[in-house]
């Protein structure tokens, strides 16, 4: 493994990119908009800068790890050498299908293709392409620099060596990974999520409060965070999709998305990246329940 391509610039593709290239990788990160890539790159170096001042890194390993990242808006060359793919678009199924199928044109023969998707079949996935055997799940948790879990998510027919080799690399980033198998959710989100889910549905039928519910959850869970403040942290849309997914997936009433939830979706209160959602960010460093939701 020498060539890194991230594909998606956002929350997940930066930080992604960011733990490869600090690993020693070539890591190229590609997105449609050179706006998103401008964005990520200083991310990463904010976030760097604060591993240097808590001391988890030197100044020199901020430097080469900068060094090692490139941006581009050109997929396909930036793919034609990689070793290693990894998509972190938006969780849209459409949307990984068609990169999939561009992916297996672009990459060379030898290349594993990986998915961060965080509730879609890696099976679906790798049906869009013609090397099934080399594309895998790498399921990153975020924020990706400080989160050790890495759940491997192995399709229909993926390789043993396939597995065994991203098995290994997440080793090498200073991950954890977990091997786990190709349902709807994965494990990570087949349990978060109703959960999250649940909370909503706690504050729709007026059992108590924003802030209530995730005090509760804190204290009497030792959660280190609220589970409508982690909704709005992870994105309320992600959330919604990854429901759907399940729903879709199992058949079960029980992962059916609460109505706030899909409410709060279309009026586009997304969370922190739309700076509202069960609370407003207006001061990111001191978020307030949003005013939807105070009590009159």
């Amino acid at each position: 493994m020498k060539q890194i391509v991230v594909i998606g610039a956002g929350q997940m593709g930066n930080g992604i990119a960011h733990v490869f290239a600090q690993s020693g990788f070539s890591t190229a990160l590609v997105d449609i908009r050179q706006e998103s890539l401008d964005k990520a790159m200083a991310t990463i170096s904010k976030n760097l800068d604060r591993q240097v001042s808590k001391g988890s890194i030197t100044e020199a390993t901020k430097t080469e790890t900068l060094q090692r990242l490139s941006t581009s808006t050109d997929m396909a060359a930036s793919c034609a050498t990689a070793d290693l793919v990894v998509e972190a678009a938006t969780e849209n199924i459409d949307l990984k299908l068609k990169i999939f199928a561009d992916l297996d044109r672009m990459a060379p023969a030898h290349c594993i293709l990986a998915s961060n998707t965080s509730s879609i079949s890696i099976t679906r996935i790798a049906a869009a392409t013609q090397r099934p055997e080399k594309v895998i799940g790498m399921h990153f948790m975020n924020p990706v620099p400080v989160m050790k879990l890495v759940e491997v998510i192995r399709g229909y027919s993926t390789s043993n060596d396939v597995t065994s080799t991203i098995l290994q690399l997440s080793l090498n980033l200073g991950k954890s990974p977990v091997e786990v198998n190709d349902l709807p959710g994965f494990v990570a989100n087949k349990i978060l999520m109703p959960m999250i889910n649940e909370a909503i549905y706690t504050l729709y039928e007026g059992t108590a409060g924003v802030e209530e519910i995730d005090t509760v959850m804190k204290l009497g869970m030792a959660h280190p965070m609220g589970p409508l403040r982690l909704a709005d942290f992870i994105g309320l849309d992600t959330c919604l999709s990854i429901l759907r997914v399940l729903h879709d997936g199992f058949g079960n009433p029980k992962y059916a998305p609460c109505p706030l939830l899909v409410n709060m979706v279309t009026a586009k209160k997304l969370g922190d990246k739309t700076g509202e959602g069960f609370y407003n960010y207006a001061d990111p460093k001191n978020p307030v329940v949003a005013a939807f939701f105070q009590k009159k």
